[in-house]
């Protein structure tokens, strides 16, 4: 029967000329195409075999995922481009996803926030910070992108500092050089002050800082001053000594990860919860932590491993800084073969670059670091949604009474969840959330009685609610608006007979399945769906995910203490 309702499902998805090119397809490397029946590009993939690749799509088996059923069921016609290569498809599907923009493919957005730094091709260049890459035809060296422009603006200024290049655009008089000069932030090559080799030495050592090869840049730097006071140029000696004592303290600064001044490496960590994928890139050169880049991206948990293969590849795309030796991430191990990304890295860095999944004890040490920021980044990026969603409750709260056919405004909202192993110590927990925020002081935990030895999560909730609803109108114990249930139908029905066998009125239910993030509503079969990467569902995804931290956290500590 299952055999049948694919084959049905294949013939009625599937036209004529669809089935023509899908028995046509080599078992050869590539990419592929999908175009609407308006022949517009709908997504772009590419495979080590089309063939088999390609079939999958149209094998209802070989996957679940909404996403690809609504894809599958919009592809009127397809076309392919046979490469030489896995590392050649690679690339051109990069390249084709960025012309075409596809409406199913991952799309990073291009942020205002990831500037770069511009080395500008002049006879005297200067250093700009740019939005853009090739912004108002502007030519030069590009390094970036950086993701945070205050610490950019600040880096700037001690460049200036350390390396006076020159800062106007045109000269701001004929026969004298400007303020600039005078308080030693240009060596004024407008008035022919400075020599043009002086000041191409001066700017491969500013672009050496920017690459991060701090020890060649101070070798440099004590080999010219000292130059300089041998020919008995002792002010040129003395303004390198000053720079050179600037950024010497500037370097003490950076934490030191290893005594190892080869390492050159990055170090990704990737972490996603409520809706929020978090990227973190340490950058580790000649053995110090010179840098950390922080990227968040709003990203349904299905399309986490996808989106961040897709970061991977245009960042490292279009970096423009130094390209270490090694990237290590234990998020690379989900993303494909190591040798093809290590071939695509090589192609596009002009080096060869090693993929590590962080396994060594260099590794994991290295890893927990990037961790421990990427969690920081993670929980201040709830924060934020969250007061978003404190400032805008009132509209979230008319939407799910008007969404949820609520009777009640959800102003005080309760969330139960059940955790045990096997039946044994089984607990319930009860968070409760007013306005849209936390109320820790109103959070309530239960051990469960009637199920112990025997798991029930139908009865434990049962009982949980029953418990809880006698107390109603007791002290500490406000009446709620809206309970939710963490669960489908059929929590739900089982919390709805205690409802009604004890004659409880002027409060909601709804219970949200966590597989599709689907709410159920009482007596309704069908689901409601609220909007992805919305503030309302956002909000009932933190509240359910509280409920189940709060019960595993009594239940650990319920069973180390029974053993």
């Amino acid at each position: 029967m299952q055999a049948l309702s694919a084959k049905l499902w294949y013939n009625f998805i599937v036209n004529d000329k669809l089935k023509e090119t899908l028995k046509l397809l080599p078992s050869l490397p590539g990419c592929y195409i999908y175009y609407n029946s308006d022949n517009e590009i709908i997504y772009v993939g590419k495979a080590k075999i089309l063939k088999r690749r390609v079939k999958s799509y149209f094998n209802r088996k070989h996957h679940d995922s909404v996403k690809v059923n609504v894809l599958v069921s919009q592809i009127d016609h397809m076309e392919y481009i046979i490469t030489n290569t896995e590392v050649e498809a690679l690339i051109l599907e990069s390249h084709l996803i960025k012309k075409h923009k596809p409406k199913y493919n991952i799309l990073l957005k291009d942020d205002k926030k990831y500037p770069y730094f511009l080395v500008t091709d002049e006879d005297f260049p200067r250093i700009l910070i740019v939005r853009k890459r090739n912004k108002d035809k502007l030519k030069g060296r590009y390094y970036g992108p950086y993701t945070n422009i205050g610490a950019m603006h600040s880096t700037l200024d001690f460049l200036k500092k350390i390396f006076p290049l020159r800062q106007c655009k045109t000269p701001r008089f004929k026969s004298r050089p400007c303020l600039y000069y005078d308080i030693g932030k240009c060596l004024a090559p407008c008035q022919n002050l400075v020599t043009s080799d002086e000041y191409k030495a001066l700017v491969h050592q500013a672009e050496l800082f920017l690459s991060g090869k701090q020890s060649e840049l101070m070798n440099q730097l004590m080999a010219q001053m000292q130059k300089y006071s041998d020919s008995q140029q002792y002010e040129k000696a003395a303004r390198l000594r000053d720079s050179y004592k600037d950024l010497k303290t500037t370097l003490e600064k950076q934490k030191v990860v290893y005594e190892n001044t080869k390492l050159n490496e990055d170090v990704l960590s990737v972490m996603h919860e409520d809706g929020i994928l978090v990227v973190v890139v340490l950058m580790i050169r000649e053995g110090r932590l010179i840098d950390k880049k922080d990227f968040t991206f709003e990203v349904e948990a299905q399309d986490r491993v996808e989106y961040f293969e897709t970061f991977f590849k245009e960042y490292y795309n279009t970096l423009s800084l130094e390209y270490p030796d090694k990237i290590v991430s234990n998020e690379l191990e989900k993303i494909g073969e190591k040798s093809l990304y290590e071939k695509w890295l090589e192609i596009v860095s002009h080096k060869k670059i090693k993929i590590s999944y962080g396994k060594s004890a260099q590794g994991k040490e290295l890893q927990t670091l990037a961790d421990k920021n990427a969690s920081i980044l993670l929980n201040n990026a709830k924060l934020s949604k969250m007061s978003k969603i404190n400032e805008d409750f009132n509209q979230i709260g008319s939407y799910l009474k008007e969404k949820l056919k609520l009777d009640n405004f959800p102003y005080r909202m309760e969330c139960y969840d059940i955790s045990h192993i096997q039946g044994t110590n089984t607990v319930a927990s009860m968070v409760t959330f007013i306005n849209g925020l936390s109320k820790k002081s109103e959070y309530k935990k239960f051990k469960i009685k009637t199920t112990e030895g025997k798991p029930d999560d139908f009865m434990s909730m049962k009982e949980v609610l029953s418990r809880r609803l006698l107390h109603l109108g007791q002290k500490g114990w406000d009446k709620p608006d809206l309970i939710i249930i963490d669960g489908g139908k059929g929590q739900l029905s089982s919390v709805m007979k205690v409802v009604k066998e004890m004659g409880i009125t002027g409060i909601d239910f709804v219970s949200l399945a966590k597989r599709e993030e689907e709410v159920f509503l009482p007596g309704q079969s069908k689901s409601v769906m609220l909007p992805k990467e919305s503030g309302a569902l956002f909000l009932f995804q933190r509240i359910r995910d509280e409920a189940h931290r709060f019960a595993i956290t009594y239940h650990r500590n319920l069973r180390s203490k029974n053993m």
